[in-house]
């Protein structure tokens, strides 16, 4: 559970960490208030909602088993465990 939930808030502050990088490379002052204004963290919230919402769409439609298969959970079989698979 921590990898979905780790991409997803990988992918919220990118926008923001390469924003960050572009001020430091630029030597615009990362931590001064004036390079960080409304308006741009406005742009970059958008930015990042939209890269979130993108990568929900793709592994929605990209991961997972297959269309038309059926999970059979995990089981014991003649004293042998048989782990979940799809079939």
């Amino acid at each position: 559970m921590i990898r979905p939930v780790a991409t997803e808030v990988i992918l919220f502050l990118m926008p923001f960490v390469l924003y960050g990088v572009f001020l430091w490379a630029t030597k615009a002052g990362v931590m001064h208030p004036d390079s960080w204004p409304l308006s741009r963290i406005a742009w970059l919230v958008i930015a990042a909602l939209v890269l979130m919402v993108g990568s929900f769409v793709y592994f929605a439609n990209y991961s997972g088993a297959p269309v038309g298969t059926t999970y059979v959970p995990a089981h014991m079989e003649d004293g042998k465990f048989v782990p979940g698979q799809t079939k």
